[in-house]
């Protein structure tokens, strides 16, 4: 008589297959933070999901608010599992995790058991999503170990480091916000498409170290507009933009801080549509918010300001062209935030002194933020501006006016 010894494979014994879980019936046992971890994802899938469970989290109840799964308030019971398709059994009860994964065996269900991997007839890899991508790293349910290795592949994939060109560039424009001036706060979508780019046209405001990451056949175009200097006319900008989408390249605006914050994003929107040029938009770490919070300033406090705003300098405030009603911003109590306001603070702070608002109103001005080479000066109104020329504060520069521009300058050091 013949007999037959499955060997044992070397390593992680588990078989790494996605499910298409989209409209089917997933259950999972525990409503706690292990659950509230796993739930997103299942979430997104479109899984129909059902938490069973004596408690849940706030996160979790609110999952369930907002119509994305529903929750039993209860202990499991044997036959939760009917109509199932996958389990996770993610309770602190070992006595109740073991009998969902029995059920789950006996109606041969693939069962998650969060609390010991090996008992379970599943194993959650430690995943991430990128550009059509799903990753997935499995090591032996050393799940730090994991998820290491999916941060670290993650993070080549966003860099350019490695790079996935199976899939041909389609020509077209992307209008990406590259943050406030330090080159890790761009947004992880407008990494990827910088890396993908042919041709980047840049402000000068772009973190330049982003720019030293493309390839040697990416053409830069500088498109700088340096205040009360030389600049590259819009219309230029424009049809560069234009012509290269035209050229069959995929073409990268690459923008400081968001397109659509003072960027004149919208303009180059609007002549790539009525040129038929495809379009994508991807919103950038604005400045007016970073910036002061790089500093340790808060836009907004509970109990100290409702509201702030903010407001271009590029005009005084008797200008003509000026669309700023200054005398109703003197008269707000919270936060006032001025962009390309460091040539004409001291006309800003008249306006607002003659409007009402208080010498003693602090106010905080912050010079290259987030760069290391950031300056922070702190005065009030009534001295702001002879502060500026003293210090011999230049653009790019934020000016924060409020009770919030007060805030402790320890406090802010504290949390760098």
């Amino acid at each position: 008589m013949e007999s037959h010894v499955a060997a044992q494979p070397e390593g992680d014994p588990n078989y790494l297959v996605g499910l298409d879980l989209n409209g089917r019936r997933v259950v999972v046992v525990g409503g706690g933070t292990v659950a509230q971890r796993r739930l997103g994802l299942l979430i997104a899938s479109g899984a129909d999901v059902h938490v069973i469970s004596r408690e849940v989290t706030p996160a979790v109840e609110g999952m369930a608010t907002s119509g994305q799964l529903t929750v039993t308030l209860r202990a499991y019971a044997d036959g939760d599992l009917e109509g199932a398709w996958y389990a996770i059994a993610c309770t602190d009860e070992p006595e109740t995790n073991a009998a969902v994964v029995e059920e789950a065996n006996q109606r041969r269900v693939f069962c998650v058991r969060a609390d010991v991997a090996r008992l379970g007839t599943a194993v959650t890899p430690a995943t991430a999503r990128y550009d059509g991508l799903t990753l997935g790293v499995l090591a032996s349910g050393q799940h730090r170990r994991s998820a290491a290795v999916r941060n670290g592949l993650l993070e080549a994939l966003q860099s350019g480091v490695v790079s996935d060109d199976s899939s041909p560039v389609t020509p077209g424009v992307a209008l990406v916000g590259g943050g406030p001036g330090d080159p890790d706060l761009i947004t992880v979508r407008g990494r990827r498409l910088l890396a993908r780019a042919n041709l980047v046209v840049a402000d000068r405001l772009a973190p330049p170290e982003l720019l030293a990451e493309l390839g040697p056949d990416v053409e830069v175009v500088d498109a700088a507009k340096i205040p009360y200097g030389r600049a590259m006319a819009q219309e230029a900008i424009n049809a560069t933009l234009i012509e290269g989408a035209k050229a069959g390249k995929f073409v990268v605006r690459l923008k400081g801080g968001d397109p659509y914050v003072f960027g004149r994003g919208y303009e180059e929107l609007e002549a790539c549509v009525e040129a038929g040029i495809p379009v994508t938009v991807v919103p950038g770490v604005t400045s007016p918010i970073s910036v002061p919070g790089a500093a340790g300033i808060p836009v907004t406090h509970r109990g100290v300001t409702h509201e702030f705003v903010v407001v271009s300098g590029h005009v005084a405030p008797d200008h003509p062209d000026s669309l700023v009603d200054w005398p109703a911003l003197a008269r707000l109590r919270g936060t006032l935030v001025l962009m390309m306001a460091v040539e004409r603070i001291e006309q800003f702070a008249t306006a607002l002194l003659e409007g009402g608002r208080p010498a003693d109103t602090p106010a905080t001005v912050i010079q290259e933020g987030t760069l290391r080479t950031q300056r922070v000066l702190r005065a009030d109104l009534g001295t702001v501006a002879a502060r500026v020329r003293e210090e011999g504060i230049r653009p790019p520069a934020i000016v924060v006016i409020g009770p919030t521009a007060g805030f402790s300058a320890e406090l802010g050091e504290a949390a760098k």
